[in-house]
């Protein structure tokens, strides 16, 4: 009797799909592993993503981010059947590796993805540039106009120099606390 895989066998490979099909394809492998009963062998499938706070004209949106466009993760036991599964999933072009043969990605370089995925902070993107001029719209100094001298994107801040009783003073403001000119 053949021995049986174990889940602890898996390794995470990258698969290279069309840019824009990662969820597509992420849908269309687990649809495939129910239909041809391959769960014992392909246990998850994942696509890369982080969450990034955009602030555009005073607004703030979440959005998902993929991490890496075009290529989407698999936890798998390689054989013939599940390789044959996979690369065969519509919008899939390959495997990541040296010819046909996939390469596993480290347990390490797994964790720090999987870390970033799950990092509650939100990374906060903005389309503001340094010596820009903005008028502020929330907190104690609504109504004055300033010059944006610092940009944090990691902390979703703003330096901004506001001109009180005649002097340029650095204020630090939030990034939906202000609105471009």
């Amino acid at each position: 009797m053949p021995k049986q895989p174990k889940q602890t066998d898996a390794k995470w490979y990258v698969i290279h799909t069309y840019s824009g099909y990662e969820h597509a394809v992420k849908t269309a492998l687990l649809q495939r592993i129910e239909t041809m009963n391959m769960q014992d062998r392909i246990f998850d499938v994942i696509v890369p993503e982080e969450t990034e706070i955009e602030v555009k004209k005073g607004e703030t949106k979440e959005l998902k981010k993929r991490m890496f466009p075009g290529y989407v993760l698999v936890n798998m036991i390689v054989t013939d059947d599940s390789w044959y599964v996979v690369r065969n999933t519509p919008n899939v072009t390959g495997f990541v590796g040296s010819g046909t043969i996939p390469v596993p990605v480290s347990p390490e370089e797994v964790d720090r993805m999987k870390k970033r995925m799950g990092v509650k902070d939100a990374k906060y993107k903005s389309d503001f540039t340094i010596k820009e001029n903005i008028k502020i719209v929330d907190g104690p100094f609504v109504g004055y106009d300033g010059t944006v001298c610092e940009i944090d994107d990691n902390r979703g801040r703003l330096k901004v120099l506001v001109s009180i009783f005649g002097r340029e003073t650095p204020v630090e403001l939030s990034f939906d606390q202000v609105r471009k000119l």
